[in-house]
């Protein structure tokens, strides 16, 4: 399908993004507190839903390593569905932004899995599944988290959520098919915006670490793993890759693309059918 219109009217100025009005919390509750990590305290915001728990699941906005906080759509309001739509424990994490000088790689993969070792150490979900995920730059966080986890514990991730995730540098080419449409988005990521990224939370961009982009590290041992992208966005392809590469090694990976959306539309309240069907798509990951 062609870009949906609600996003061809506001990359044309005509027209104005849905209401950010306080979202609905009812049959939610919510706190601010913090977890100790190797940094210092990583800020943390937890969403328990009314009744029996099915799991645990940490969060990770995007921002392209450098923006983003609790309070943006992506942030808040991802983590209030997923807590409602998976019946689970959602624990959002304000890792530290890379500002490319004194915050950079891997001061927020730390702060990530600081969270997910607090998350991992609560007696409540010791016989329970616990997930992680993060969208876009998140989502990279997420791997890079899974992946500690794997390797290093306090306990591996039984399942991946991930949103149009930035896996790996340099970034894989769209197929060629894609390239009409693409041309009337404003908002790419062409070379140059990429590289700024790379640079801003790596400081460099050769010799880029394995996990920092984690497409490039070793992903066998990875948990069952939903990866949502959408449909006119240039990080599709580093998504579309990332699922053969988990498909080939034997892990269990769906991948859902979201048509019409364009990336970021987890940064808008789920008013669309789309952007609902998203979250839903995610949050079913938990349990399989």
């Amino acid at each position: 399908m062609p870009v949906h219109p609600y996003f061809t009217a506001i990359f044309s100025g005509e027209g104005e993004p849905f209401a950010e009005a306080a979202w609905d919390t009812s049959g939610v509750a919510t706190e601010d507190t913090a977890v100790e990590g190797p940094h210092g305290p990583v800020p943390i915001r937890t969403y328990r839903p009314e009744g029996a728990l099915s799991g645990a699941i940490l969060w990770a906005h995007g921002g392209g390593f450098s923006h983003g906080d609790l309070d943006m759509p992506e942030g808040h309001v991802v983590a209030v569905e997923l807590a409602r739509r998976a019946q689970a424990f959602v624990v959002s994490v304000d890792y530290r932004l890379a500002d490319g000088e004194q915050t950079r790689y891997p001061v927020p993969i730390d702060d990530v899995h600081a969270a997910w070792t607090w998350l991992a150490g609560q007696a409540e979900f010791a016989d329970a599944p616990i997930g992680i995920g993060g969208a876009s730059a998140g989502g990279a966080l997420a791997i890079s988290a899974a992946l500690r986890a794997r390797d290093i514990g306090p306990r591996p991730a039984d399942a991946l959520l991930l949103a149009y995730p930035f896996a790996h540098y340099p970034n894989p080419s769209l197929d060629w098919s894609l390239y009409p449409e693409m041309a009337t988005i404003p908002a790419r990521f062409d070379t140059a915006s990429v590289e700024g990224m790379v640079r801003n939370y790596v400081g460099r961009i050769s010799d880029v670490p394995a996990d920092a982009l984690p497409g490039a590290a070793r992903l066998d041992g990875l948990p069952a793993t939903r990866i949502l992208v959408s449909e006119y966005d240039d990080l599709r392809a580093s998504g579309e890759l990332l699922e053969r590469q988990l498909a080939e090694l034997g892990v269990p990976v769906e991948l859902w693309v979201a048509p019409g959306m364009t990336h970021g539309h987890l940064n808008h309240p789920p008013h669309l059918p789309e952007i609902d069907e998203s979250i839903s798509f995610l949050a079913k990951g938990l349990n399989g």
